[in-house]
């Protein structure tokens, strides 16, 4: 079979994706990338085939000028403003991914669940499909709060009817995305009946990287929809210079921000001032954004790296503060770590909320972020068993399910049914 993936071209999205993609090319099958040009150097340097589409409307450079400017961005304006970034990406899809699709000749596409266009493109032309939210999954359904919110559950019908409006609210922001889908649809005459946004997803399968362990109540997911656990395979990451011969053996908090909201200079000096404690050692791993010189007053055991082998550090680590990006969380409990979460924008308010129902850290939303809060939220993490206890539970949940594999039985029995059916 061959099969193309396609995903947002960052990190977060990319490791898991490639991931999967090798393990599928394990199993024999042929895959290759479908991406916009950006995601080539990560793609080429896992030893994929890399196709694009869209090179006239994002051309190399200008997603990443257009990071930098999310980098600084937070809560409500930083969502509006991926929403406006991934109505370009979905434009470039519904524009070009035909094209691409038929000099590439796949049989089947894994798309990224966050990614909007290709699957129209799909639908349109008879392929099947399965889809993976390598970021936190969107509940459309209601029954729990949808992720861009740091709701906790409910389980009532007041909390029903608070979900039902952030659904609404959140269509307003998608506006840019479904008027482009709508108009490729009406254009294409698809059937889809726009009352239901699972009309568009697969209908074979759906897959999250979040552990059920790690989510708020799931059972009122249709039969398609599959909790993997994440997508890792440490071998499979490429080596990252770091001055190993700097740790002091003390206590080791590591703190990221992850690719795309670590430019801030206050989160990060916040970080570095609440962090400072005898018989501990930070390190701060703070992206391409910022000036580590502006990063003061540190610590002179203090490490500030613009990029970490973040997996080997956080099997070291005694804490991990973080964004909350599904991915460095996933991560962090992966090793069972415990976790101090600094929510920005986008998913992450949605992560920091099971962070918090799960009792695996304490959250800070970022407008509430200041030094003594921090320095608290440190100490009781690190001084309540609780929270390492809970991570703990859920690394053993994670090593028992292994997604990797059980995403690749889920996909290619999808496919493979789907393909012989027809």
């Amino acid at each position: 079979m061959r099969i193309a993936f396609s995903c947002p071209t960052v990190p977060g999205h990319l490791y898991p994706m490639t991931t999967l993609a090798l393990k599928m090319r394990e199993r024999g099958h042929d895959v290759f990338f479908l991406s916009l040009v950006e995601g080539e150097q990560m793609v080429r340097a896992a030893g994929i085939e890399f196709v694009p589409y869209g090179e006239e409307l994002l051309p190399a450079g200008e997603l990443p000028r257009r990071y930098h400017i999310l980098s600084q961005l937070s809560g409500a304006e930083g969502l509006q403003y991926t929403v406006n970034l991934f109505a370009d990406a979905c434009r470039a899809a519904l524009e070009d991914g035909e094209r691409a699709i038929l000099s590439s000749r796949p049989d089947a596409l894994v798309l990224d669940a966050t990614s909007r266009g290709l699957n129209f493109v799909a639908l349109k032309m008879g392929i099947p499909f399965v889809q993976v939210a390598n970021a936190m999954h969107f509940d459309f359904t209601g029954a729990t709060p949808l992720c861009i919110f740091d709701w906790p559950h409910v389980a009532t019908a007041e909390g029903r009817a608070r979900n039902a409006q952030g659904l609404a609210g959140f269509a307003q922001t998608m506006a840019p995305i479904t008027v482009l889908e709508q108009a490729y649809v009406e254009k294409n005459g698809l059937n889809l009946d726009w009352r239901n946004p699972q009309s568009s997803q697969s209908q074979l399968a759906v897959l999250t990287q979040t552990p059920r362990e790690f989510d708020f109540p799931n059972d009122h997911w249709p039969p398609h929809y599959h909790s993997t656990g994440p997508l890792h395979d440490p071998s499979l990451r490429p080596a990252v210079d770091f001055p190993w011969d700097r740790l002091t053996g003390e206590s080791l908090i590591y703190a990221s921000m992850g690719t795309l909201q670590n430019g801030s200079e206050r989160i990060f000096q916040a970080i570095a001032a609440a962090a400072q404690a005898p018989g501990r050692q930070l390190v701060l791993s703070i992206g391409h954004n910022l000036d580590p010189a502006k990063i003061a007053p540190l610590a002179p055991n203090t490490i500030v790296v613009p990029q970490a082998p973040q997996l080997d550090l956080l099997k070291r680590a005694t804490l991990c503060i973080t964004h909350a990006g599904l991915n460095t969380v996933l991560e962090s409990l992966a090793v069972g770590l415990p976790m101090v979460a600094i929510p920005i924008t986008n998913d992450q308010p949605g992560v920091a909320a099971r962070i918090a129902y799960t009792k695996t850290g304490v959250v800070i939303p970022v407008r509430e972020l200041a030094v003594d809060k921090l320095q608290a939220a440190i100490e009781t993490v690190l001084t309540d068993p609780t929270y390492r206890e809970n991570a703990q539970r859920i690394q053993q949940a994670i090593a028992a399910t292994n997604g990797l594999e059980l995403a690749a039985n889920l996909i290619e029995g999808a496919l493979t049914g789907a393909l012989q059916a027809t």
